[in-house]
């Protein structure tokens, strides 16, 4: 059974390959699909052109999704070294809409433990949705 602590290292280890040379700012994060006993990391990688960046949360779901299609997310394990901690930005936000629920875990951590665990409807109340076809 994969654990929090499990997810909270390999956000580290993501983190830790972070390719942030213009803001200095590494973020890694880890993601756990519902039902799955897998994870799924990914740092943040910027790039010249700011728009052309990507941040550590998509990265992961983006791979998850690469790996599975699509899955519900258990939770998230998001890790940075920031102070005050950061929670996703509002693009990660909502791309994580498409695959948690109201109660989906975000937890937030920085490189000793986790520190902050929100309900994924605490950070998005309102989330844009568009019906499936």
């Amino acid at each position: 059974m994969i654990s929090l602590e499990q997810a909270h290292a390999l956000a580290l280890e993501c983190r830790g390959r972070a390719y942030c040379r213009y803001s200095g700012f590494a973020v890694g994060a880890a993601i756990k699909p519902y039902g799955e006993e897998r994870l799924f990391g990914g740092c943040n990688v910027e790039n010249a052109s700011y728009g052309a960046t990507i941040c550590a949360e998509r990265a992961a779901v983006f791979s998850m999704v690469s790996a599975m299609g699509r899955r519900e997310i258990e939770y998230v394990v998001v890790a940075t070294d920031a102070d005050p901690l950061a929670v996703p930005c509002a693009a990660c936000l909502q791309v994580l809409a498409e695959f948690s629920r109201p109660d989906t875990m975000v937890y937030i951590a920085d490189s000793e433990a986790v520190r902050h665990e929100y309900r994924f409807e605490e950070l998005l109340p309102y989330p844009f949705t568009l019906k499936q076809v």
